[in-house]
């Protein structure tokens, strides 16, 4: 894992930490998830910062954030897969498609989560707020048959 303290990174540092991201976001694109309710979600890359600004990268098995969500806007849940070996689950409190967007919020033990995702793309960026830290996520998302 590589750490970084916000505050003290030069540009160069700061361009080619938003050319990975722009990177990224076109290597992780997802299928089109128009009008889709059921759909699996893999996530890419994790960043995480505390309240002092400090940032670690790393995978996402290396925080043990979930490699595959699946999402049911129906039952407006979000679950781990049967792979992960975990049972996790939550309920969304907030589903909405604005804009070709779905918008997924909610609170599950002492974290608030956002999850933004491309419609027609299926990229997906989450956040994630607890106390001191958050957490930010980007990864795709595809149909489930």
């Amino acid at each position: 894992m590589k750490t970084q303290n916000i505050n003290s990174t030069g540009r160069l540092q700061k361009a080619l930490v938003g050319a990975a991201i722009l990177a990224l976001a076109t290597a992780v694109l997802g299928d089109d998830l128009t009008g889709e309710d059921e759909f699996l979600c893999a996530t890419a890359s994790v960043i995480v910062c505390a309240d002092n600004g400090t940032c670690t990268s790393a995978m996402p098995w290396e925080l043990n954030v979930p490699q595959f969500i699946a999402v049911d806007l129906d039952e407006r849940s979000l679950a781990t897969t049967e792979a992960s070996g975990e049972r996790r689950a939550t309920t969304v409190d907030t589903v909405k498609r604005i804009n070709g967007r779905i918008y997924l919020q909610g609170v599950d033990r002492g974290r608030a989560y956002s999850f933004v995702i491309d419609e027609a793309s299926g990229f997906m960026t989450v956040a994630v707020a607890r106390d001191d830290l958050t957490v930010t996520v980007f990864g795709a998302c595809t149909p489930t048959p």
